[in-house]
């Protein structure tokens, strides 16, 4: 790779982690698995060693990933910072380490414990009684005080046994994946987003500004270091723990001190094969040393402390037999397999089924039931099937065929032209059915609150609904519904009917995304109904009425076209209007101030949420990007901008503040 090559990879690899680490550590929401994210930062790190010219100071691998969020509290100045670890991923880099130790340090002791997976918390302790608890945030300045969340954490000590003048300890704030479950199985009931996996669900929960939230979802703590103490003298890491656990903190107590790199390596290793017992996530190995006063001499780098390293495990992947191909209808009548195997253990967690999406990759993999399969999770999160073990493979298996007929209502199925998609062609196919009013009921559609799964199952199942319309006609046999048990309790069913009743009051572009339409997603709805202001009238456009509206192409025309072209669902519609459902949208139309621009948002704006001045600027044919770059047209900045104000700077892109780009919205 030349100078040049290297440069265009380096910006390259720079954007997409700085994208990255906004998603993992301020929105809590990951696209990426940490191995992948891991991957694209040792690139970068061996681009900037080769290149050296090409290093800058606020590149990712030189700062500690996050910033503070004012919204979530209040901001403390850290006194002690909450440092990254160095990343390691083979034997060669942990044994590397343990050599470097041992040439700077006398007889060095090193302990290896659990990284637990979740969300760094400092507590500080004056006297004994706990004062302050704060998020790590930007890791060297500032954290966010959680100190009403931390409080409600059972594994949080408010009052120490053995108080000291002041103690500051740092620990992980996880989920147990039996919690994790329990709250996504409310989540779900409640209609409302899943989480993704327990670490995102922890740190949503610990910035919760409610912390009656908090305390429900039931949180856990390990410490893992003694920050910072006075008054008592405690010389190791080990030392320390036994102090912690007199106080009844819970430390991380499965941990081996060692002092070869043999038996650090066997320690790893031993963590490695017991990951998937725990009850927890944890993500990789610490290796640290034990002495506080050899890790003084040792110090930090801006980023990471130089006595200790991280060792992180490959993704996890494990044989299994598969026991059937479980076959499923969506709300579009698509029929999707899904492998059901003999349950293993995956990142912390039991799984049973993948996907196997469609017809060409059962025979792309030639899976047939009975096979030895080997199955990982995608991103760490989404179980899938990597490969057959034909050499294990029993002689009276057969080729695996998705059937000519829907397993659910037994009509026709077919393939679609260029795609690999077979669908289901009954239009009242009662499963198709089910998806089409969970995904009308949806936060992104029609949005009622509390119309979970089950009660759309079970209401399909009873008969009282036949289609979307009937939603609305529920109402009518409350206390029939009440009497059978079917919602629940009264106050249960009160409140399903009352949210059913505000969403008759719903903007239309929702309505419209509840419809299901093809490539018509919530976006597409804003963008449609600002266009024609109402169901009606797009009822009655035409294909190039419909492409002039911004982003509709003759795909998506033709989708529109041929949904309000079946006499069903306009019948539907008609009962719709009858029982008042609003057919009209307040969406103002298309502004052109910012046509043709990209923005970039960053920090905390003083009255606007970034949400709403994104809106603002999509409103005004303008587009919002997560990453500065010299096709950027203006950053919109606020207090606690960060990095991305620093590149802005660095490539002479126009920053504005809140009350500039207000002052430019009423010109």
């Amino acid at each position: 790779m030349d100078r040049k090559q290297a440069e265009q990879s380096v910006q390259e690899l720079r954007r997409e982690l700085e994208y990255h680490i906004e998603r993992y550590y301020n929105q809590d929401n990951p696209e990426i698995s940490d191995y992948e994210y891991d991957m694209k930062m040792q690139n970068l790190k061996k681009l900037e060693q080769e290149f050296p010219e090409l290093a800058a100071e606020d590149s990712p691998t030189q700062k500690v990933g996050g910033t503070a969020k004012r919204e979530a509290g209040v901001l403390v100045k850290h006194n002690i910072p909450m440092l990254s670890l160095q990343d390691v991923f083979s034997r060669e880099e942990v044994e590397e380490f343990v050599e470097e130790m041992k040439k700077q340090l006398e007889e060095p002791e090193f302990v290896v414990e659990y990284k637990i997976d979740g969300l760094s918390m400092a507590l500080r302790y004056e006297e004994g009684e706990l004062n302050l608890a704060l998020t790590r945030g930007d890791g060297i300045n500032f954290g966010e005080d959680v100190t009403a969340n931390a409080r409600v954490i059972s594994d949080v000590k408010k009052k120490l046994k053995e108080p000291v003048e002041y103690l500051e300890i740092r620990g992980e704030v996880y989920m147990t994946n039996k919690d994790f479950e329990r709250v996504n199985e409310l989540q779900e009931l409640n209609g409302k987003r899943l989480f993704a996996n327990p670490r995102n669900c922890a740190a949503g929960t610990l910035r919760q500004l409610d912390s009656k939230v908090t305390k429900e979802r039931g949180l856990s703590m390990f410490v893992f270091n003694i920050q910072q103490i006075r008054g008592m003298d405690i010389s190791t890491h080990t030392q320390g723990y036994e102090y912690l656990k007199r106080n009844k903190i819970p430390v991380i107590d499965d941990y081996r001190v060692c002092r070869t790199k043999e038996e650090v390596w066997d320690a790893i290793t031993a963590i490695g094969d017991n990951r998937g017992n725990l009850g927890y996530d944890i993500d990789g190995a610490v290796v640290k040393i034990n002495s506080f006063a050899q890790r003084e001499m040792l110090g930090t780098t801006s980023k990471v402390p130089r006595w200790a390293v991280a060792y992180k495990y490959p993704p996890e992947e494990k044989e299994t037999t598969l026991l059937d191909i479980e076959l499923s209808v969506g709300r579009t009548g698509r029929i999707t397999p899904t492998a059901i195997f003999e349950p293993v253990r995956l990142c912390g967690t039991s799984v049973s089924r993948a996907t196997l999406h469609n017809q060409d990759f059962i025979d792309e993999l030639d899976i047939r039931i009975g096979d030895r399969i080997v199955v990982y999770k995608s991103g760490e999160i989404i179980p899938k099937v990597r490969r057959v073990l034909k050499e294990k493979r029993q002689k009276n298996t057969v080729p695996f065929r998705l059937p000519e007929v829907c397993p659910v209502c037994g009509a026709r199925t077919q393939r679609e032209k260029d795609t690999a998609d077979i669908k289901c062609t009954s239009p009242s196919c009662p499963a198709q059915l089910e998806r089409h009013i969970i995904n009308f009921v949806g936060r992104d559609a029609m949005d009622i609150k509390g119309f979970g799964t089950v009660y759309v199952e079970e209401l399909v199942r009873r008969g009282y609904l036949r289609n979307v319309a009937d939603i609305y006609t529920l109402r009518q046999y409350k206390e029939e519904l009440i009497e059978q048990g079917v919602i629940g309790k009264e106050k249960n069913t009160e409140k399903l009917l009352a949210a059913i009743d505000k969403s008759k009051e719903n903007d239309a572009y929702k309505l419209l995304t509840g419809f299901g339409i093809p490539n018509v997603g919530k976006a597409a709805a804003k963008s449609i109904l600002r266009e024609f202001r109402s169901i009606d009238a797009l009822m009655e456009a035409d294909s190039e009425a419909l492409q002039s509206v911004n982003d509709i192409g003759e795909v998506s025309a033709n989708c529109i076209l041929e949904f309000f072209r079946k006499e069903e669902n306009r019948r539907i519609i008609e009962r719709m209007q009858t029982y008042g459902v609003n057919m009209q949208s307040e969406e103002q139309p298309l502004g052109s101030r910012f046509q043709g621009m990209t923005f970039v948002i960053t920090g905390t704006l003083p009255s606007l949420g970034r949400k709403e001045a994104a809106e603002i600027i999509e409103a005004q044919g303008g587009k919002v990007s997560g990453s500065v770059s010299k096709k950027t047209a203006m950053v919109l900045a606020g207090e606690n901008a960060g990095s991305k104000l620093t590149k802005a700077t660095e490539l002479g892109v126009q920053i504005i503040s809140e009350k500039e780009f207000l002052d430019m919205i009423s010109e």
